[in-house]
């Protein structure tokens, strides 16, 4: 990343409202509440032709003992460290705090260009309180609202003085989605793959509330690794952030090519969790399941794994065509190996059959294993064809598609998993007449 744009300052100060407003999408759950955005979130924006990095970060706060603020710190400090030039927002009817004369401290360690934006200027006369932040020395106020954008267009004309001319990247990249419950490991994962602390990780269901977004390369292949938060049932959702971050993780498993889905070993595979897997399957998605915390289940032997897949296998009939993997985050126990699979489920997900290879190895399965009659007429099935779309899908063209059955719908779907490798991708069959 050429040009980042770090957004950072006090709790409520409107970080994340002036972040949505750059990239000009609601990407950032916004509340009253302090404390709401806890990791770094990025995302990409562009102004009078420069494109850039916006990185939204969690409040920063002093003399605390809480685990999340501690957190949170190492967070924007990491995020002021990464960029070009560092929005410092102030809230100008709160006026200049002691936690705004400490953080200006902090900044100057960093010797990186710093523009003071002082937000809720709503109205032109609200901008002549923004006299005492010159006491701050670190330049020139902008007085701005984020909620209205009055003043936004000021400020990143000053912003772009510090970019340079890079090229807009397309967001093509293959997105691959990491979900399940809440507390088995998801934020750990990803902190492990990338051997530092993007997500913050406890002990606390729910401390991951945002999507989010990691650029990664592995296997001579580049792709965005999107953490999540906790996807708990509607019942057990009490507060208006917890139900906002849930539509986040949701938007992202539509969004992802691929879902990994994490269980946490010890507990076994609960019906949300089927839930999950399913849900991603509806999406269309490809989809890997990984069985957390494999170091904490006592008393394996050589049999415990392949027990505890029939079991998961057991549960998600008929999707039984899911790869599963054991692993360990804390020990970094076939983490990479997930990986690996999730790349592998991407292209059984993009895999193209030649219309003569798919005939050549079905159409002797369906001689040998002829539909059912149905009312003493007899089902022939001509050929077929693999068309565009989504996921796998393939047409068979036969005289009386209306009375092909299901249980026939899934022989063929076997047969050609077996032929032609899908594993961890849904396919579709349609029948039509010929």
């Amino acid at each position: 990343m050429a040009n980042v744009v770090a957004i950072v300052g006090r709790p409520n100060v409107g970080k994340s409202t002036l972040f949505n407003r750059l990239i000009e999408e609601r990407k950032a759950i916004m509340d009253n509440e302090s404390g709401v955005t806890r990791d770094r979130h990025y995302a990409r924006a562009e102004w009078i032709g420069k494109f850039f990095t916006v990185i939204d970060t969690g409040g920063y706060v002093f003399g605390s003992d809480d685990v999340f603020e501690g957190a949170i710190r190492e967070q924007v400090e990491m995020a002021i460290e990464e960029a070009n030039v560092v929005l410092f927002m102030v809230d100008i009817m709160e006026g200049l705090t002691d936690l705004d004369k400490e953080f200006a401290d902090v900044l100057r360690r960093y010797k990186k260009p710093v523009l003071i934006v002082a937000n809720k200027s709503d109205t032109p006369e609200k901008t002549h309180f923004t006299g005492e932040f010159y006491s701050l020395g670190l330049g020139e106020i902008y007085a701005i609202s984020s909620q209205t954008g009055l003043g936004t267009g000021e400020l990143l004309d000053e912003v772009c003085r510090f970019l340079t001319d890079e090229p807009e990247s397309e967001d093509t990249l293959p997105k691959f989605a990491i979900i399940g419950r809440p507390n088995v490991g998801k934020s750990s994962f990803l902190n492990a793959l990338l051997n530092k602390e993007r997500s913050i990780v406890t002990d606390i269901a729910g401390t991951t509330r945002d999507a989010i977004h990691s650029h990664y390369n592995a296997y001579g292949f580049d792709f965005m690794l999107i953490d999540t938060a906790g996807l708990r049932k509607k019942a057990k959702i009490k507060h208006n952030i917890e139900f906002y971050s849930i539509l986040r993780s949701l938007r992202v498993v539509e969004e992802s090519d691929v879902c990994v889905v994490l269980l946490d070993a010890s507990q076994g595979i609960e019906s949300q969790d089927v839930n999950i897997i399913n849900l991603a399957i509806r999406y269309n998605k490809g989809v890997v399941i990984m069985v957390n915390k494999w170091d904490l289940v006592a008393d394996k032997d050589s049999n415990t794994a392949r027990e505890y897949t029939a079991a998961i296998r057991k549960r998600l009939a008929p999707n039984d065509f899911i790869p599963v993997i054991f692993s360990s985050v804390h020990q970094k126990q076939r983490i990479f190996q997930v990986l690996e699979k999730a790349v592998k489920v991407f292209e059984n997900k993009k895999k193209s059959i030649k219309t003569s290879e798919l005939n050549a190895a079905m159409l002797p399965e369906i001689e040998h294993y002829p539909p059912p009659s149905h009312k003493g007429k007899y089902i022939k099935i001509k050929y077929m064809t693999q068309v565009p779309a989504q996921i796998p899908t393939f047409l068979f063209f036969c005289n009386l598609p209306q009375y092909i059955e299901v249980s026939y719908e899934r022989y063929l779907e076997n047969k050609m998993r077996q032929h032609f490798d899908f594993e961890g991708v849904p396919i579709r069959l349609f029948f039509r007449q010929k």
